[in-house]
């Protein structure tokens, strides 16, 4: 029964980091993005 076990613990830590990576990687696509400073000067620069 070793063998087994073996291939358990492998094949649920394989899910759960993946389950893991996924809500990180929701978090990160759904978090606002902030405007940096240069963002807003090259917009007034091209304005003129």
């Amino acid at each position: 029964m070793g063998i087994s076990n073996f291939w358990f613990y492998t094949i649920m830590i394989v899910v759960i980091l993946h389950a893991v990576v996924g809500f990180a990687y929701l978090l990160y696509k759904l978090t606002p993005k902030k405007k940096s400073k240069n963002e807003g000067e090259t917009a007034k620069k091209d304005n003129f």
